[in-house]
């Protein structure tokens, strides 16, 4: 059987490229191609010298799951051991779908000629076998990675933010709502709700206490300082939702936002808080909405 070297290395790269992108989608990265068709090329090549080298060091594990780590270290950058090492994990159930569905077209189109050498098979089995095998997986583990992560626990649903405004800082924690597509409408600024209450130590309560008043137009119970102070720092953030399809919130644009929970930890700085008159539920287990973005 005549094996062509460039057409192996072909296959793998492109197999490679799809299993890692994959893995991104997945993972929900900022996928650069560059660093993908890099971590590809790499893991092709490897493919090559391994078929091609007599040396047992290339079916050594451990020398495989030190490529493995050099292939999701170049493609997506890890910036921590703990996301390198989630990032693996996904990278290899990713690649056993991927594997398990070359198999089975394998095993339908039963090519005559057929070899296994350092864990690499080849054979005469036509390129488009490769295309339909990946088409195949890259759905099924989309989907399924779809359907789980839809199934948020509780645990998910809920982070603890810190919140800056006029150098104060609160805490409190916020749940995730999937529904809350709130924006500032100029700025198109991501908006967390917030009660009230919470916000008596960072903005003047004469501003607090007269929610309903401000968003009428009405200044005339505020302090002129305040009003000079505020008067341009003030958003008014429309809204619609059960019993309520012309709201509006009265905002203000917070320095930064640390959010946090078991998995991740972000400052954000572009980030409005849309103060809310009313309690968001009756045992306080949260204070704060948080939008998806």
């Amino acid at each position: 059987m005549t094996i062509y070297i460039d057409v192996v290395l072909i296959e793998n790269l492109i197999m490679n490229f799809i299993i890692l992108l994959a893995t991104g989608i997945i993972l929900k990265k900022q996928i650069k191609i560059i660093r993908i068709i890099s971590a590809s090329l790499l893991g092709a090549i490897y493919s090559i010298l391994s078929y091609v080298s007599k040396l047992e060091i290339y079916s050594s594990i451990l020398l495989k799951v030190i490529l493995s780590i050099v292939i999701v270290y170049i493609a997506f950058n890890p910036q921590s051991i703990k996301k390198m090492w989630k990032d693996l994990l996904l990278f290899y159930l990713t690649s056993f779908v991927f594997g398990g569905a070359a198999f089975a077209l394998i095993y339908i189109v039963k090519p005559q000629d057929i070899l296994m050498r350092n864990g690499l098979f080849l054979g005469t089995y036509p390129l488009k076998t490769i295309f339909i095998g990946s088409i195949i997986a890259f759905i099924i583990i989309i989907t399924a990675f779809t359907v789980v992560k839809s199934k948020i626990t509780k645990k998910d649903m809920f982070c603890e933010i810190e919140i800056q405004i006029n150098g104060k800082k609160i805490k409190t924690t916020a749940m995730l709502d999937t529904g809350n597509l709130l924006k500032e409408p100029i700025t198109n600024t991501p908006v967390i709700v917030v009660e009230h209450t919470l916000l008596y130590e960072c903005i003047p309560k004469e501003i607090l206490n007269h929610l309903d008043e401000l968003l009428g137009g009405e200044f005339d119970n505020i302090p002129e300082s305040i009003k000079q102070e505020y008067i341009s720092k003030l958003k008014f953030i429309p809204f619609s939702s059960l019993g309520k399809q012309n709201g509006m919130l009265l905002g203000i644009k917070a320095e930064e936002v640390n959010i946090k929970n078991e998995e991740i930890q972000e400052k954000k700085e572009n980030i409005i808080i849309g103060i809310y008159n009313k309690s968001l539920t009756k045992r306080g287990e949260y204070r704060a909405l948080m939008g998806i973005e």
